[in-house]
């Protein structure tokens, strides 16, 4: 810890924001806590390094995508054979052709697939297609889902308390940037999520002039909140009896907690999902899968990048990889093994701690210790400057978690070493904070 410096990404921080908006490409890229971000050279497998030298043992795979772990050779391969056929031609390919088989085979709800370069993209588009097959306007979303940066749907992602996110079975919208135009989510209906009661109560009021619902299967963009039992079949259960649309937003769980998705996992089929991230490795495709009607109702679905020959061939290779199970059996041990080691430590060191995990996703709350039923939960049951105090100690000891929440990934090239040094660095870090929290152990 003593050893820890980074001048050179300090340097670099203060000199990119002469020429760089707010000095990073992504507002995820640095918290506001954070005087500045670490700035990386290379990276490979399981860890990164940066301008200064330093290693870390990395968790958050660039938000998700690099579920293969760091410049794995096989998706290199396979990008460098597509860069020396060409880049680019804004016509299909053989390989687009076997890439939509792929999808169509693996994904539950797919008969026909469209593509994109974002989940920001595919969710837009799911969102079009929805009220295109259905004549309808409205869509409902639940509090604390994220679904892309356009204005429609970044509403009601963060807020002050509970109180300030409005009356619980009539939710106001909550604006997400100074730039949010308010009208254009005056189409948008917000709801807390985990509530099968006050769903109905909404769905019969208000089914005639709405399109679809649209979920998260796990709430991953805010503090991690799992779905109770039965909670994604009984959307399912409730949109078909009144009409409605079901769009599973799986950019982030798609290929991460199954081949087939959180559709396989959880055992429920959508009419629309949309996939992104971990869909090609690290490269920039997403696409919309679902049911033929109804993906037949709305094809535009232009961009220039679109299903680039790059991206595809990136995709085919990360998928014939996650092919093989066994893959999916590593993650889950890897991630098992970090969550049962952090709690066991936690509870050593007197901290009140919500430790868990599905396969390659895993999470840690300091706070009430009690798990989160909805987004506004995590007011009362989360200690979110606790957690910035063991983010902070953690990066200087070399394990790099999430700058602002406590939501994790493994990849297929991290190793049992890894989860023994993360929890030895955790080990510290906790005694650090008893010691200066001044925790008590009860009894």
């Amino acid at each position: 810890m003593a050893d820890f410096q980074t001048p050179g990404s300090k340097a670099l921080f203060f000199e990119s924001k002469r020429f760089l908006s707010g000095g990073v490409a992504s507002s995820l890229h640095k918290s506001a806590r954070e005087e500045y971000p670490i700035f990386i050279d290379h990276a490979k497998g399981s860890k990164l390094f940066d301008v200064d030298g330093n290693e870390y043992i990395d968790y958050m795979g660039a938000f998700g995508p690099m579920i293969l772990g760091y410049s794995p050779q096989v998706l290199n391969d396979a990008v460098i054979s597509q860069i020396e056929k060409g880049t680019h031609f804004a016509l299909p390919t053989r390989s687009l052709k076997e890439l939509c088989e792929r999808l169509v085979d693996i994904i539950p709800c797919a008969e026909r697939v469209s593509f994109q370069s974002t989940g920001t993209e595919a969710v837009m588009h799911a969102i079009q297609i929805a009220r295109a097959y259905t004549g309808k306007r409205k869509i409902l979303k639940f509090e604390g889902h994220y679904h892309g940066w356009n204005d429609e749907v970044r509403i009601s992602l963060t807020g002050s308390s509970a109180f300030a996110m409005g009356p619980r079975n009539a939710p106001w919208r909550i604006m997400s940037s100074p730039g949010q135009r308010q009208a254009a989510s005056d189409d948008v209906l917000v709801l807390p999520w985990n509530d099968t009661e006050l769903l109905e109560e909404v769905l019969k009021r208000y089914h005639h002039d709405l399109a679809a619902v649209i979920s998260e299967p796990i709430m991953c963009n805010a503090e991690v909140v799992l779905p109770k039992t039965d909670f994604l079949k009984n959307i399912r259960l409730l949109t078909q009896k009144y009409g409605v649309l079901f769009i599973l937003d799986e950019v982030i769980t798609g290929f991460r907690i199954a081949y087939g998705g959180a559709q396989e996992y959880f055992g429920v089929t959508p009419d629309i999902a949309t996939f992104g991230k971990a869909m090609a490795g690290g490269y920039p495709i997403s696409c919309v899968a679902g049911r033929g009607d109804i993906m037949e109702s709305c094809m535009n679905a232009a961009g220039t990048f679109n299903a680039n020959p790059v991206c595809v061939a990136a995709s085919l290779a990360t998928l014939e990889v996650l092919g093989d199970g066994q893959i999916y059996t590593q993650m889950s041990k890897v991630t098992n093994a970090l969550v049962s080691g952090i709690q066991q430590i936690a509870n050593r060191h007197c901290l009140r701690i919500n430790c868990g995990g599905v396969v390659s996703i895993w999470f840690m709350q300091f706070g009430s210790g009690a798990p989160l039923c909805d987004y506004r939960d995590h007011f009362d049951k989360v200690d979110k400057n606790l957690y910035a105090k063991v983010y902070e100690a953690a990066l200087m000891r070399g394990v790099r978690l999430h700058p602002s929440r406590g939501r994790f990934y493994v990849s297929a090239a991290h190793t049992m070493e890894d989860v023994e040094k993360t929890l030895d660095i955790l080990d510290l870090v906790f005694d650090d904070l008893e010691r200066k929290e001044g925790t008590v152990c009860p009894g």
